[in-house]
Parts: C-alpha cells; structure tokens; sequence
C-alpha cells in the first residue's frame, strides 16, 4: 500500500482504507475525484507485473498512457472506455472483463475482471474513487485453451447451458454437418433446434437432460434447416464453462451409411429381379461346398424340379450334371480362377432325355458370404442340328464316296453361310491349331500323337483343353466349329 497526494481531511479515512486493503486478495486502485491515484495495495500492484505504485503513474491519465486494455474480443479500448476513466466520469458499470499489458506489448499478460466503488466520508460528494480488480487470467486462458480444443475437433459438438437450455457453442463440425453458420446455431433455445426431438429412448434422454447427467449414445434425427434430417448417433456429458452447468453434445454422422444401406438394398432388389426374371437358367451355390442356395425359374423349367428339390443340395444329390467327373474338374477351375466361360455340359432334368448347355460361372460374394453364380444356357436345339448335319455329311461320303473332301468341306460351311470370316477363331495356340486341323482329317488320338511326336496322353490334354477352349464336348462338333471358321480346309 502506498499513498500520494494526501490531503489532511482524508488522512484518518486513508489509514483505514490502508488497513483493509492490505488484507485483500483483489486489486484496489484507490483514485481521487481530481484524478489522482492516492492509493494500491500488493494485489493490484501484482497484477500489473509491478512492484512500487509509482509503476501505474501517478494519474489516472498516466496509467492509460502505461498500460493497454483490450476487450475479450482483442479490440483496444479507447482511453475514455478504460475503467478508470469510466470511473472518473461519474459512469457506474458492473464487472467489466478486460484484457491487460504494458504499452508496446502485443500479447495481453493479464485479464482482469473490474468493477467501480464510490466512497464518501461525510455523505456528500465521492471522496474516493476505488478500481477493485479481480485477476481472472487463470480461467480465462483455460476457457480459451476449451475453446480452441472445441472448435479443433472435428468430431461435430455442442454445448447447451441447461439453466435456460440455450446453445452457448457449435463448433464447426457440427455447423458443417447442418449446412448452416456457427452463429446461426449459438443462442437459440433447444425448442428452436430441437436435436432430441427424434431419440431412441427418448423419455430417458429428456429425464438424463433435465438432472445434468451423462446421456449415453442414442440414434437420432438431427433436424436440418431445409426441413429434412440427418441421421446421427447422438451422446451427452455435463460439463462447467464458465461456472455455468452444461451438456456437451457429441454426434458421429449415420447418414452416409444409411444412404449406402439403401442403395445396397435397391441394388440388390434390382440384382434379385433380373435373376428371377432371366430366361437363362441360372443357379447361386455356396462355397467351397457348392450346395445350392438359389435358383431362379428359367432353372426350374431347364431342369423340371421344384425349388425344394433343390436349395440346399449339391448337384451329385440332386443327379443334375452329366458327367460327376467333369463337373468336379469345373468346380476345381471354377476355385482356381475365380470364372469358367461357355463349356460344354449335359444337364439330366427330372424328366426326359439330357440337356446339352453351354454354362458360365463367376465367384461372387453375397451378403459377406462367398458364393458362385452359373448360367446354363440350353443349346440342345443347336447340337442337334449340328449333328443332323454332320449326319448327313457322313450319310453322302458313305454313299457317293467318289465325292471330294473339299465337297465336303463346302456341306460343313453351309449351315454358317460359307462366310468364315463371321466366326473369327479364338487365339489357339500353334500346338493346339496343330490338333484341330488333325481332328478335321479324321485323325484319331494315336495317329494324332504319331504325327506330332507326342504321347497319347498329351495328346488327351491338348484335346481337352481345346475343347475347354472352343466349347465343345465332341470331335464332330470340333470340326463343325473348325470349319465354320476357316480351319482345316484344304
């Protein structure tokens, strides 16, 4: 505490004031009506980075030329808007927060919270002027180190004071997800914005709200300016900001998997319609045992068996192929690959002679569970007539056996209209070229194998991986294909 300018009259008040405020844990700037500062105390003098009274001037005017003030809002105060020039001004204001550093500092040191007392000895004019500052700093810089954590986090939140249920922040994760300003947001009442409105257990949120305590994480629609709503996972936790109860609300956005949940659905609506409707037969098996889990109505008609003849059996239980050791080789494939293309198969129906079918298949995945989809194609009609007509070839070698291969040749392009360039051949490799042109010669395995220099059993692998390759199960319809593109004509 020190005193300046003491006048005689106020010397006995002085002294008391002296002995109070040096007990006092808040700043007292003592100023008398002239403008003259008469008297601090050791609080005042810390909070002002000082340690002699001399250091805040003599003056009131002195100590606006040492000292800058600035708002919350880091906007400099102009000298009449400083406290103590308020002060001197007759002016009473309640507490005023104000940012405080020496002249030349940029950074604030302090922040003070201010407010006037006016004392008078005799009852008449102020004889005192007293500045009480309370050194705030502390939870000024916790509540801008919240505010900087609030708004860093890209997690969207708000807060709610529960005293009058208004939104005292939004940060801007939050603003983005609503599509609208932070300011927007900040003071409208919950009723406005109502974010709990459309809860999952709602009476228990609304009764956790009105006692402060902790809201465990709910689904929710998050109402939107535009009228629509977002779905979100909502959470809540009371928490103080400025000695104020609150709730921090957090949200975690559903909307994007909401939207991919639709679409998925109307996609595999749309995926489910066209294999119900394909004319193809076709058929979903589990993997890696292959029992059936789906078949569509093309497939039911294909075969003549009703659906629960088939979903849950293999196709050995259910007799549907042919030949049991082709179909395990296509399995085998079919696992290794991933896909087969247009092979050559027979189908036994429920009923009535073998089916031949061109079948394709392709591992999928079907609601996290790995499956293979096959399409049977019925070319029953085609073989036949391609039979018919290598039937006939044979009938007139046979008969007129004085006709010339190359007649024959011709009697084999009919059916594809003698144009072979409308069924360019598939990229054969050299050895397998060789094979086929020797197939349509009429060149058995072991001819085959003597002209090639191979070994019969090679000579079966290349046969069959040729057929595999041209989708075909049988030498005549080898050479039909061969000769509805140009190969083995000489």
């Amino acid at each position: 505490m020190s005193q300046r300018h003491p006048h005689a009259s106020h010397a006995p008040t002085l002294r008391h004031l002296e002995q109070l405020m040096a007990g006092l844990t808040v700043g007292v700037i003592l100023v008398d009506p002239s403008g003259a500062i008469v008297g601090t105390n050791a609080a005042a003098l810390a909070m002002h980075g000082v340690t002699q009274a001399e250091a805040l001037g003599a003056t009131a005017d002195e100590y606006c030329q040492r000292f800058c003030l600035r708002y919350r809002n880091h906007q400099r105060l102009a000298r009449r808007d400083y406290p103590i020039m308020r002060m001197l001004a007759g002016e009473n204001f309640p507490d005023v927060v104000v940012e405080v550093a020496p002249v030349g500092v940029n950074e604030p040191r302090w922040t003070h919270m201010v407010h006037d007392v006016v004392m008078d000895v005799d009852g008449g004019d102020p004889d005192y002027l007293a500045l009480v500052i309370q050194d705030v700093s502390e939870r000024y810089d916790a509540e801008a180190r919240f505010e900087a954590m609030f708004q860093a986090n890209p997690a969207p939140a708000l807060i709610l004071r529960l005293s009058d249920q208004r939104f005292v922040r939004a940060n801007s994760g939050f603003a983005e997800l609503c599509g609208c300003s932070r300011d927007s947001i900040e003071g409208r009442h919950l009723r406005d914005l109502d974010i709990l409105a459309h809860t999952e257990r709602h009476a228990l949120v609304a009764e956790r709200l009105q006692h402060g305590l902790t809201i465990p994480q709910v689904e929710a629609e998050l109402p939107l300016p535009d009228g629509s709503s977002r779905l979100v996972i909502l959470a809540g936790q009371p928490i103080e900001v400025g000695d104020q109860r609150c709730m921090l609300f957090t949200f975690a956005d559903l909307e994007p998997r909401r939207l991919a949940q639709r679409a998925l659905a109307s996609s595999e609506h749309r995926a489910a319609t066209m294999f119900r409707l394909a004319p193809g037969g076709m058929v979903v098996t589990a993997l890696p045992n292959h029992r059936i889990v789906e078949v569509n109505e093309a497939f039911l008609r294909l075969t003549g068996r009703g659906t629960h003849e088939l979903i849950g059996r293999d196709a050995d239980e259910i007799q549907l192929w042919n030949d049991a050791s082709q179909r395990e080789e296509v399995e085998r494939e079919l696992d290794q690959r991933g896909g087969i293309r247009t092979l050559d198969v027979r189908l036994l129906p429920a009923t009535g002679s073998p089916i031949d079918c061109l079948v394709s298949a392709e591992v999928i995945d079907v609601r996290g569970d790995r499956c293979a989809l096959w399409l049977y194609q019925d070319v029953t009609e085609r073989r036949h007539g391609e039979l018919e007509l290598v039937e006939a070839i044979d009938a007139v070698m046979k008969d007129a056996s004085w006709f010339s291969r190359s007649i024959m040749d011709k009697l084999a392009t009919l059916r594809g209209g003698g144009d072979a360039e409308r069924h360019p051949p598939l990229d054969l490799s050299k050895r397998e070229r060789e094979v086929l042109e020797l197939i349509c010669q009429g060149a058995d395995d072991k001819a085959i194998a003597d002209r090639l220099g191979l070994t019969g059993n090679t000579v079966r692998n290349h046969v069959s991986r040729l057929y595999a390759k041209i989708g075909v199960n049988r030498r005549s319809a080898a050479v039909i294909w061969a000769r509805e593109r140009g190969i083995g004509i000489r």
